[in-house]
C-alpha cells in the first residue's frame, strides 16, 4: 500500500549542477525517505494517494490513480524561485489495492499525522477526491477533536451524497458533517446545473457554506474573499482541497467529469494564493487530475503549475 520515494519521476532540464538560480525543482526535492525527527519551520511533504476507487463507485471517467507520478513529472520541470534552505520532500506514494478504498484512505490519514507531527506541511497529490477523506482524517488526528477544522473546497460539486450502500468521491463532504460537529464546510465554485436540487437542500441542512461559479469573477473577487476570511476566522485550521473539475475544460480536460462553465485557472489560482497565504492553513490536496483522458499534458501541467502555487505562498 505505500511505495517509498525515488527519482524516477524528478527530471528535467538542467541549466547548471551550481548556480542556484538556475535550479528546478527535480535538483532540489528530497527523495531520501521518512523523516526521524521534526523538521525546520517551512518544510513541505509531497505525498502521492494512487487511487480511484472512489471515483469508480461514483460512475466516473477512471485514470485518477495515474496522477501523482505524472504531477510530480510536471513539477520536477519548473524553476525553483523558493529560498535555497527550503525543504521540499517527497514522502512517496499510498496506492488503493483493488477496492479496498477505506483502507487506503485511513492509511493516508496516518501518513498525513505523521507529517504535521514533524512540521512539515503536506502536499497531496490525488487521485480522485476520495483523496480528501484521508487527508482530512490527517488532519483531524493532528489537531485533536475539540479544535474547529474549517475544509475549503474548491469544486463544482458539493460532493455530499447518500452513503447508505458504500462511500464513494462523492460523498465526503457528508461523512465528515454527519461525524464531526466541529468542522465547517465552504465550497466555492459549486455550478447550480452540476448539482440535483436535493443536494443543495443537503447543503442547506448541513449550514454549508458555498459561493456559484457564476457569481465568482477574477475583476472582481472582493466579495470572495471577504467569504473566505469569515470562514477563515470562525475556524482554528484549515485545510484546502482543489477539485480540478472546478477548472474550465477548455483548460482542464483530463479530469473525471469535465464541466464546460468551469473557472478561469488563474481565478483557481488567486483562490489557492489567498488561502494557504493565511497562518491557518495546515495542508492542501489537488484531486480529479485523469491523465488517461488528458490532451498533451494540459491538465497535468496546469495541476503542476497550481501545486507550485500553494507551495510558493503558503503561510506569504
Amino acid at each position: 500500500m505505500y511505495t517509498e520515494p525515488s527519482k524516477k519521476h524528478w527530471f528535467g532540464r538542467t541549466d547548471s549542477q551550481t548556480d542556484f538560480l538556475s535550479f528546478r525543482y527535480h535538483q532540489k526535492v528530497n527523495t531520501s525517505g521518512a523523516l526521524s525527527q521534526s523538521a525546520k519551520k517551512g518544510t513541505f511533504g509531497i505525498i502521492g494517494f494512487k487511487c480511484e476507487a472512489g471515483v469508480k463507485r461514483n460512475k466516473g471517467r477512471l485514470g485518477a490513480a495515474e496522477a501523482p507520478e505524472k504531477i510530480r513529472e510536471a513539477l520536477g520541470k519548473l524553476p525553483w524561485h523558493l529560498p535555497e534552505d527550503t525543504d521540499v520532500l517527497d514522502a512517496g506514494d499510498i496506492s488503493c489495492i483493488e477496492d479496498e478504498m477505506e483502507e487506503a484512505q485511513a492509511e493516508l490519514g496516518h501518513s498525513i499525522t505523521d507529517l504535521l507531527n514533524k512540521n512539515v506541511s503536506p502536499i497531496i497529490l490525488g487521485g480522485g477526491h476520495e483523496t480528501f477523506y484521508g487527508h482530512y482524517l490527517g488532519a483531524r488526528q493532528f489537531i485533536g477533536q475539540e479544535a474547529k477544522l474549517g475544509i475549503i473546497n474548491i469544486d463544482a460539486h458539493f460532493d455530499m451524497r447518500p452513503y447508505d450502500e458504500q462511500t464513494s468521491s462523492g460523498t465526503m463532504f457528508k461523512q465528515i458533517l454527519d461525524s464531526d460537529s466541529n468542522s465547517g464546510y465552504l465550497c466555492l465554485g459549486i455550478q447550480k446545473y452540476g448539482n440535483t436540487r436535493s443536494l443543495f437542500e443537503t447543503a442547506g441542512n448541513y449550514n454549508v457554506e458555498y459561493v456559484l461559479e457564476e457569481d465568482m469573477c477574477l475583476t472582481n473577487m472582493d466579495p470572495v474573499q471577504q467569504k473566505i476570511e469569515g470562514f477563515i476566522s470562525a475556524h482554528d485550521y484549515i485545510i484546502l482541497t482543489l477539485c480540478t473539475d472546478v477548472i474550465n475544460s477548455a483548460f482542464a480536460p483530463g479530469v473525471s467529469a469535465p464541466s464546460p462553465f468551469g473557472l478561469d485557472p488563474k481565478l483557481v489560482r488567486s483562490l489557492i494564493r489567498h488561502i494557504v497565504s493565511n497562518e491557518k492553513a495546515l495542508s492542501f490536496d489537488i484531486s480529479e487530475v485523469n491523465p488517461a483522458v488528458d490532451e498533451n499534458n494540459r491538465t497535468v501541467a496546469l495541476a503542476a503549475q497550481l501545486v507550485n502555487e500553494a507551495i510558493m505562498n503558503f503561510h506569504k
